[in-house]
């Protein structure tokens, strides 16, 4: 079975699974706007989408980790994603969208395809706000494990998160493979200081260790100015540090083929 993975923009990506197109966090909008988060924050996006929406052609599924966030769901994702017959999302976030399906953490979908014989997609737990704050200052967030028959091991998509205990009960659940991490270290220093809403390179190690993977393929590194870590210096950092984990850097548009 044919699997490749295409990066697109920020934590956008086509994930092609024998023919099935899977898209997740659509981010489609050009560089040079500033957009607000809520509660004071604002960012400005720096990264051009590598591929324009004729150029990805039919998506299948679209994998949502939350719909809140313009750097994971902006204007032209939006609307690109009005005419994908199904999207996997957030309980708060389906709620906002005619052709979505929401899903709280450890709930499963089953997906009806012949392409992909047994495809399960369950929703993990994630954290996208520093440990002292609550939950609704960023709003509701998940990841998700991709499962199907014949793999060798499940894909595990983090969404935005940072490391917290939820990541351990992740890996007592599952045996994974391939790991698709959102990284950048996001912080908004004038409201909440140091405080990290994303995995940082190190604490990604962590996770990744802790997970058991064996593929590391970073995304969400670059793009927006509340990103706080280099995108080059994070993967000099993993090229350097991970230890018997496969690191996939993904070029912008090419498609790299896993299997």
């Amino acid at each position: 079975m044919g699997i490749s993975i295409t990066h697109i923009d920020t934590a956008c990506i086509i994930l092609d699974i024998n023919g099935y197109r899977i898209m997740t966090d659509p981010v489609l909008d050009s560089p040079g706007k500033r957009y607000h988060f809520g509660y004071g924050s604002f960012s400005k996006k720096t990264s051009k989408p590598a591929l324009n929406i004729e150029q990805i052609g039919k998506i299948d599924l679209i994998l949502l980790s939350h719909h809140q966030h313009k750097d994971n769901f902006d204007k032209k994702g939006k609307e690109f994603a009005k005419n994908v017959s199904r999207i996997i999302t957030t309980k708060p976030g389906a709620k906002t969208m005619s052709n979505a399906v929401g899903l709280d953490n450890w709930e499963n979908i089953k997906i009806e395809t012949s392409k992909v014989p047994g495809l399960k997609i369950t929703a993990t737990p994630a954290q996208h706000h520093p440990w002292w704050l609550p939950e609704f200052f960023s709003g509701k967030v998940i990841g998700f494990i991709l499962e199907w028959e014949g793999q060798k091991g499940a894909f595990y998509i983090s969404g935005d998160t940072v490391y917290f205990k939820g990541i351990k009960e992740i890996a007592q659940r599952f045996e994974i493979d391939t790991g698709i991490i959102h990284m950048g270290s996001v912080q908004f220093r004038y409201l909440t200081g140091f405080g990290k809403y994303t995995f940082n390179v190190s604490s990604a190690i962590k996770a990744a260790n802790v997970l058991g993977i064996q593929r590391f393929i970073p995304v969400h590194y670059s793009g927006w100015s509340h990103f706080k870590e280099s995108g080059y210096e994070a993967l000099d950092y993993l090229e350097r540090n991970l230890r018997g984990i496969e690191l996939i850097t993904l070029g912008s548009g090419t498609e790299y083929e896993l299997e």
